[in-house]
């Protein structure tokens, strides 16, 4: 679907479930949440992957472009190596927070 021209802040995080396919395995979750300016949340994309890696993240900032996101105020994200510079390729005038339960973790 087609998103919103802009979000004031964007949170990007993935976590680990055990899901059921030919073997049980925990497998990582991606998830990108929205906050409007007018404060209303929404689920923007998410994926599942065996595991976390900075080519998923590429595909799916790549895709908020596709679907019209233009504007990003802020990121919030774990920190993830390699995370802030592909965030900046696509939203250079977007600023970036690590998350503080990841920090202090």
């Amino acid at each position: 679907r087609q998103l919103s021209d802009k979000f004031f802040c964007v949170y990007l995080d993935a976590t680990y479930i055990p899901l059921r396919r030919d073997t049980y395995q925990r497998e990582a979750v991606y998830v990108a949440i929205g906050i409007k300016p007018n404060g209303h949340k929404e689920i923007i994309d998410y994926r599942i992957a065996p595991v976390e890696n900075i080519e998923i993240w590429g595909e799916m900032i790549s895709n908020f472009k596709e679907r019209g996101l233009e504007q990003v105020e802020l990121f919030l994200s774990d920190g993830f190596v390699g995370i802030k510079d592909m965030l900046k390729q696509y939203y250079p005038k977007s600023k970036f927070q690590r998350c503080l339960v990841h920090v202090m973790r």
